[in-house]
Formats: structure tokens, sequence, C-alpha cells
């Protein structure tokens, strides 16, 4: 999956792992650190699809750039992020989509909070009144404002597996009970500090997800990966959702490609290619996020 560039251009940078949507690099002369490059790939249903949406890693890079910088502004999250500082320049060849990190403990887990029922919180509130185990009052519509945020982590399978949404108290077995609760309260510390900057810019932050690791030297724990982006979150318009309507939940990220796969594609086999209608709209649903956040 990584981009296939001359190792040249590369200033020594070597290859060594591919997700979905973005690279890992490391350097034998900075083996304290790595880069990361975040591709134009896009993925649901947990397949990487074609074509890419262009323009769409260097406006994950700048967006989680933004709001690294947002969230260090005397914040109090409880967490620092994982860019590097003195930090060698990132190849040209990825100018605009990497950024240079350092290498860290990751925990297993993937930090989701939830401010807003959708999605797949909404599927099982409709069947058993709860998401992800944590009873919810009921009444609830598609949509509708949660009482207060709920923290509902993952496991982070091995690639090629499906995460797994698991309890408070399988994270204690999992990370310690220190570190669990460190976990979570910077996830809903974040969560806080991002939706109220969100609202600001007439923006709802219905939910996301965090990952973070260890620093190897202190133990500190930091933030990592992406962060608030339009890959790792649901935004939604703060006018349209007021108007109400069928259109009130539109969100600024990949939903148009879920909502096109799902009618037109059974999950068995290969992905059809994205239409160039499809393609166009979503970019434009991303660049739209960072123009209203970023203005």
């Amino acid at each position: 999956m990584s981009d296939a560039l001359d190792p040249a251009e590369l200033d020594g940078w070597r290859h060594v792992y591919s997700g979905k949507v973005r690279d890992l690099y490391e350097h034998p002369e900075h083996p304290a650190l790595m880069l990361v490059v975040a591709s134009d790939r896009v993925s649901a249903f947990d397949h990487v699809l074609e074509p890419g949406i262009p323009g769409k890693g260097a406006l994950l890079t700048r967006l989680s750039d933004w709001w690294f910088d947002r969230l260090a502004e005397g914040s109090g999250v409880g967490a620092g992020d994982h860019r590097a500082v003195d930090a060698p320049p990132v190849p040209a060849a990825f100018a605009g989509r990497g950024t240079i990190v350092r290498r860290l403990d990751m925990h297993p887990v993937e930090c989701v909070v939830r401010g807003y029922l959708s999605g797949s919180g909404w599927v099982e509130y409709q069947a058993s009144g709860t998401v992800c185990g944590i009873p919810l009052p009921s009444g609830l519509k598609d949509g509708d404002r949660l009482p207060e945020p709920i923290y509902t982590p993952a496991w982070k399978a091995p690639m090629g597996e499906h995460d797994e949404n698991i309890s408070y108290e399988r994270t204690v077995e999992l990370v310690g009970a220190e570190t669990a609760a460190a976990l979570r309260d910077a996830s809903l510390n974040i969560f806080a500090r991002a939706s109220a900057i969100a609202a600001e810019r007439g923006l709802i932050l219905a939910d996301t997800k965090f990952e973070f690791g260890s620093d190897p030297a202190t133990g500190a724990l930091t933030l990592a990966d992406e962060v608030l982006t339009s890959d790792s979150s649901r935004y939604w318009g703060a006018e349209t959702y007021a108007a109400g309507g069928p259109g009130r939940l539109a969100s600024f990220d990949k939903q148009i490609v879920r909502d096109w796969l799902a009618a037109h594609w059974d999950r068995t086999g290969e992905p059809p290619v994205l239409p160039d209608e499809i393609v166009a709209r979503t970019a434009d649903r991303y660049r739209e996020l960072i123009d209203r956040l970023t203005a």
C-alpha cells in the first residue's frame, strides 16, 4: 500500500508498515523517531477503495496539526502529543502529508467518546437501549445529544481483523487500572475541549476516537496518530442540525462513500470502483470542514 518511491527520494527513511490509510517509516540515524505519512487512500467496511480522495492526506495532516496546536494551548487535557521537535525535515516527496513523530509504546485501545447517538451506537440502542453496553434513557432518536458524553473503548485488533468494542473493565485488564483511568479521563477532557472549539465555529462534534501511547523515556501519556479529523470523527453543521429534517445529520467525512457502497454493494467480493461524483463530493466535504474550523 505504500507509495512507490525511489529510496533516494526519502532521505534515508525506510518503509516499515502500511495501514489502510497511513504509512510508517523509520530512519537508522534517528531510532527514536518515525515518519507518519497520510495517504489519499479511503477505506470503508474494512476495505481500501479505489480511487482515493485527491488531497485527502494533506487535508488530514493539516487538520491534525491544527488540532494538536489548539489542544496544546493551555487546555489541560492531560496528555502531550507525539510530534517531534528538533527533528529532520519531512522528505520532499511527502511534503504536506508527512509528520515526524516520537516513537511511543502504543496502548492497544481505541479511546472512543460519543456525545450524540448515531452510527453503530444508534443501531445498538434500537436493539437493546444501550451503547457499547452502557444503558441510556429510553425514547432517544437518531442524532440526539446524550445526557453526557460516554467513553466506549475498543480493542485495536491486528491488521486484517475487526476492532472489538470492550468494557472499561476489560481495558483495566489490558493496560492496568492507572493507565485505563488516564486514557478515559484524557479522552473525555479532550472531547470536551474540542467540542467547545467546534461549537464556536458552528460545528457539532458528535463522536471521535483517540489513540495514545506512553513515552518510553518518561512514561508520559501521549496523544498519537491523527486527532479530530474527518476520518476519526463525526462532525455536523449546527445550523442544519437545528433545522431538522433528513439532512440534519449530514457529516463532514466519508459518509457519502459509505452510503453509496451500502446501496451498490452487498459486501461480498471486492468493492466496486467509486464514481467520480462520489469522490468529488467526499473531497468537498473534507475541504469544507477544514475551512470552517480554521477560518
